[in-house]
């Protein structure tokens, strides 16, 4: 293993902690509606739990309203049970075999809330992100020791790693503050 390897294994492991956060912070709901608001919902789907995007075409009809429209009418129902048992506070009204989900505007408070959710998730990913610094700086020691490596190039490599780390711990902070920001418009 190199010092390329190590770098190489850092940075895409850091990529897939950002992306992790970016997937969560679709999930938290903010006063605008959004199709992914929908993506961790599981239907029952002849008895094998699927999220609702695999038996559903979900739209947005208009600044806020979901509209959600299974591929087989049967399934209406199923996808009414399955979003009203789902955390997120939501009531469809079937009309038809479409469901409409209004998006109910957020409090204040449940502003406030959301907000100290989206940081929460931000700390996590930027402790994930630290770990792998630390997982990158211990192989580097490693390769020292096993006399791979002179220490010149192990505190260079360092020097990039924490370089690579302070990258994405900011554009974690960026993600951060657009969410906040989205959050807070009412």
């Amino acid at each position: 293993m190199s010092t390329a390897d190590v770098m190489s294994t850092a940075r895409q492991k850091m990529q897939k902690s950002v992306e992790a956060l970016r997937v969560s912070l679709a999930r938290i709901r903010t006063g605008r509606p959004t199709p992914a608001l929908l993506d961790h919902v599981q239907v029952d789907y002849y008895g094998s739990m699927v999220p609702i995007s695999q038996v559903a075409n979900i739209t947005l009809i208009d600044g806020r309203t979901l509209g959600v429209q299974p591929w087989e009418k049967k399934m209406v129902a199923a996808v009414d049970k399955a979003i009203r048992e789902s955390d997120l506070g939501l009531n469809p009204t079937v009309v038809g075999d479409l469901l409409r989900i209004p998006m109910p505007p957020l409090s204040e408070e449940r502003r406030r809330e959301l907000t100290k959710v989206v940081r929460a998730e931000g700390e996590h990913a930027k402790v994930a992100v630290r770990n792998l610094r630390r997982e990158a700086n211990d192989q580097l020691k490693k390769l020292v020791k096993d006399k791979e490596i002179s220490e010149d190039e192990e505190r260079r490599t360092q020097d990039a790693v924490q370089k690579l780390t302070d990258q994405f711990v900011a554009e974690i902070d960026g993600m951060l503050a657009d969410k906040e920001k989205e959050i807070m418009t009412v």
